[in-house]
């Protein structure tokens, strides 16, 4: 049985910071290209940063220069460091595992930035 288990979540001030782990099981984690996929209320879910399974990075313009994502594939986990936060960030964080067509989500964490 896969599970993603998103942690890391709260309540922070603008311009503070979160990590946000996902911790992964029943999957060959090294094989798998990790996400992160955020949704504000009202809005579309939309992908955050991305780590390919060689460790190539990807982030939405709006994260860079703030967020880093991260992975350790002797512990199943990938990280998301976020930095400088705005209120605009708050959203539901979710965790994705990618390999091929097959995709797996976490229940997601919320992030909430107060201003």
């Amino acid at each position: 049985q896969v599970q993603l288990v998103e942690s890391g979540g709260g309540l922070v001030q603008s311009g503070g910071s979160l990590r946000l782990s996902c911790a992964a099981s029943g999957i060959i984690f090294s094989r798998y290209r990790m996400g992160w996929y955020r949704q504000a209320p009202g809005k579309a879910r939309e992908l955050v940063a991305g780590i390919s399974s060689s460790g190539s990075t990807t982030y939405a313009d709006s994260v860079k220069g703030r967020f880093i994502i991260s992975r350790d594939n002797a512990k199943n986990t990938v990280y998301l460091q976020m930095n400088s936060l705005k209120p605009e960030d708050t959203a539901v964080y979710y965790c994705n595992a990618a390999l091929g067509i097959v995709n797996y989500w976490g229940k997601g964490t919320l992030v909430t930035v107060s201003s």
